[in-house]
C-alpha cells in the first residue's frame, strides 16, 4: 500500500513524531510495508484454530477480597536505610 506525504505527515503528527521533510518518503514506504504485511494476515485460514485462553473463555481463579498489610512489617522495615519506630524515615521534600 502506498501512503502519500500528506497522510504520513498527519499520522506522524497524531503520533507526536517529529518528522523532517526528507524523512516523510522513507517513513511512508516503511508504513506501507507494515500495512501490506498486516493485509497478508487476512489471508490466513484460522477456521479450525481455537481461541487463545486470554480471550475471556477462561475463568480466573479468585481469592477472597480482603484488606491486609501482609503481616510482615518487620521484614519490610528491615530493608529501610532509616526508620523511626514502625515507620520509614525519608528526607523532607516539601519546603
Amino acid at each position: 500500500m502506498s501512503l502519500d506525504a500528506k497522510t504520513v505527515t498527519r499520522i506522524a503528527r497524531l503520533a507526536r513524531i517529529g518528522l523532517k521533510p526528507e524523512e516523510v518518503e522513507t517513513l511512508g514506504q516503511d508504513m506501507g510495508s507494515i500495512i501490506d504485511w498486516v493485509e497478508q494476515l487476512k489471508e490466513v485460514d484460522v477456521t479450525d484454530v481455537s481461541p487463545m485462553i486470554g480471550t475471556g473463555l477462561a475463568t480466573p481463579r479468585l481469592r477472597e477480597d480482603r484488606v491486609t498489610d501482609g503481616n510482615c512489617r518487620d521484614k519490610v522495615l528491615a530493608n529501610a536505610p532509616e526508620r523511626e519506630g514502625p515507620f520509614f524515615t525519608v528526607p523532607k521534600v516539601v519546603e
